[in-house]
């Protein structure tokens, strides 16, 4: 766990863990959004000046992409054990339900933090906006390819688009998102889960 050393006032040196502080700042990203996270918000969440945080982590936008890395390292750790998942139906229900438990936790903000900012319009988040969408082309593209491998296992039905299939599923996480950052209870998305995989083609 890094520490590092900062100037308060009269001189009197004070450390504060990085980790620490980047975990509060994804908190204020992923509640406010970026364009609604004030650098006041921000230092004050983090418990550190303004100074100290150019110097530890740059700007605001740095210290977004940062945060953005360490939501993608700890919250959707579940996407990449769903990909090692045996079948295709157990891929789709992986992703789900991961992501049920990550959009509905009490631990965390509702909502995903991905969706909230691929959304994002304000000319201050273009670059944001396309961090966003460049990972989630990535991710997109990685369950393509397993779906992929899926149909040519046999596992899924030779008639099935696997492309379709991909952006099918994404648009059933993505409105997950966005319901459960509307305040959807967590027996309304299990419902949407549970006819997802109702509906999943079967050879």
């Amino acid at each position: 766990m890094e520490t590092v050393a900062c100037t308060v006032s009269k001189g009197r040196p004070r450390e504060f863990c990085v980790d620490m502080a980047l975990a509060a700042a994804l908190r204020v990203f992923w509640t406010k959004g970026y364009e609604g996270a004030s650098m006041a918000d921000l230092t004050e969440a983090m418990g550190i000046t303004k100074p100290s945080l150019y110097a530890a982590f740059g700007n605001k936008e740095a210290l977004f992409h940062k945060a953005l890395d360490l939501y993608e390292a700890e919250k959707l750790e579940y996407t990449r054990v769903a990909l090692e998942q045996p079948t295709a139906r157990s891929v789709a229900e992986y992703f789900m339900r991961g992501a049920l438990e990550t959009q509905t936790s009490n631990c965390d903000p509702k909502g995903c933090l991905g969706v909230i900012h691929s959304m994002a319009c304000g000319a201050e988040a273009e670059s944001i906006k396309a961090d966003v969408l460049k990972r989630r082309a990535s991710s997109q593209q990685a369950l393509v390819d397993r779906m992929e491998r899926a149909k040519a296992d046999g596992d899924l039905p030779a008639h099935v688009d696997v492309q379709g299939l991909t952006s099918y599923l994404y648009a059933i996480l993505q409105g997950m998102a966005v319901q459960a950052g509307s305040g959807a209870s967590r027996a309304e998305l299990e419902r949407l889960v549970e006819t997802t995989l109702a509906v999943w083609p079967s050879k």
